[in-house]
């Protein structure tokens, strides 16, 4: 590049040196034919591609004599600057292009704010995907605030048994316990059970169920209290698992009213299972097995468990059948006897001596004096019947023989 403008280098120096003695006259053109040697050396070294530390030398002495240079001519060492053309006066547009420009700036305008606007609704359907597939904002599923019974409300909740196709098309409200959770895909199948009844309830994603409303269902634990909204509708085939085998209903709205905050001792469908073995007077019950499996290989939850955790072991089916042909029992006994006019009486357990012979009682201390638990209602049934003119008396309650026994249906109460 320095080569290429010696010729000029020396016109420069030429023009220059007017005002310089002789003796700077020919220093400058010594030190102009020097740089222009080593310009010719350094140009042929880069074109043979020799390495820069070859020439590095003369281009470190050529930028040297072009600082002596300046120092003896006052000028820099190059050709003469251009002196910049002063700049034409544009001419004013004519009144055509004006308004031509004008409607160009204005259809550039109203494409970049079409392109924004475009942007923006694009921004927010995204957003508000977003939104719905995590729920945010969304009321018909969630956990409901704890039941302080501050308020009435105004909800009506159907009972499971009372649910039957004639009720197609109707929306209900149902409550219990949440019993088997199963998510297939983009939907989940729930068994809700009330007491004895169960209802098997479906939820499929779509515009008004949220992917977030089926994961919530489908992570809930197993035997939560739940409140259920929907449409009923009748299967295409019996619902197997429920006790409302017509029926099913097409989720819309799900709560939790109680979750359960651990995980269960057992599954309740586990507890629901009849015992594979008949079952034994004596020596049958095993406190070490609290679970089996039976020949089928589905797993039995061993007594041990089931009085562990009586409160769980209530619930199952047999448990609540169990009660109500008790307290049926108890109640035909009782319309029996009023029929022929007794009257139910109910005396005391806690007593001061034994009210027969021949069995032994569980005595306690109290407050300083022997008592003892009631082994029968004879006495006091004497009283009311013999004695205060009742004649006929009758009671269903507990009495206690202290016998002990081996044998599992002999039972102290």
């Amino acid at each position: 590049h320095l080569v290429s403008h010696i010729p000029r280098l020396i016109s420069r120096y030429n023009y220059c040196n007017w005002n310089m003695s002789s003796e700077e006259n020919a220093e400058g053109a010594a030190i102009t034919a020097k740089i222009a040697e080593l310009g010719i050396k350094i140009k042929n070294a880069k074109a043979e591609k020799k390495p820069k530390e070859e020439w590095e030398p003369a281009l470190q002495e050529m930028l040297s004599l072009k600082a002596k240079y300046k120092t003896v001519s006052g000028n820099d060492f190059g050709p003469p600057k251009k002196e910049k053309k002063p700049e034409a006066q544009q001419q004013a547009p004519s009144e055509k292009n004006r308004a031509k420009n004008e409607a160009k700036a204005l259809a550039k305008k109203e494409k970049e704010e079409k392109k924004r606007k475009q942007r923006e609704e694009r921004e927010r359907l995204q957003r508000e995907k977003a939104e719905r597939s995590e729920g945010v904002g969304q009321t018909n599923f969630g956990d409901m605030p704890i039941v302080q019974s501050q308020v009435i409300t105004d909800k009506v909740w159907t009972p499971i048994e009372k649910l039957s196709p004639k009720m197609a098309g109707q929306t209900v409200l149902v409550r219990g316990h949440l019993q088997t959770i199963r998510a297939v895909g983009k939907c989940a199948f729930v068994l809700v059970r009330s007491t004895l009844f169960s209802v098997q309830g479906v939820c499929f994603e779509s515009k008004e169920i949220s992917p977030a409303m089926v994961k919530y269902i489908a992570k809930l634990p197993a035997e939560s209290i739940v409140d259920m909204k929907g449409t009923v509708t009748v299967p295409e085939s019996p619902v197997e698992s429920a006790t409302e085998k017509s029926v099913e209903i097409q989720i819309s709205e799900f709560h939790a009213v109680c979750k359960t905050m651990s995980e269960l001792p057992f599954q309740m469908e586990d507890a629901c299972r009849p015992d594979a073995t008949k079952e034994t007077d004596v020596g049958a019950y095993n406190e070490d097995d609290p679970e089996n499996v039976g020949e089928d290989g589905l797993v039995r939850v061993g007594q041990k468990m089931r009085l562990d955790y009586r409160w769980l072991d209530l619930r199952t089916p047999a448990n609540q059948s169990i009660f109500r042909i008790e307290s049926m029992v108890g109640c035909l006994f009782r319309e029996c006897l009023m029929k022929k006019d007794f009257v139910e009486i109910h005396t005391p357990k806690l007593i001061s001596g034994a009210s027969e012979g021949g069995a032994d009682v569980f005595t306690l201390d109290y407050f300083g004096q022997p008592a003892c638990l009631s082994m029968s209602p004879q006495l006091h049934k004497q009283i009311t019947a013999a004695s205060s003119g009742f004649e006929r008396v009758f009671e269903t309650g507990p009495v206690f023989r202290a016998e002990n026994s081996n044998t599992r249906r002999h039972l102290c109460e």
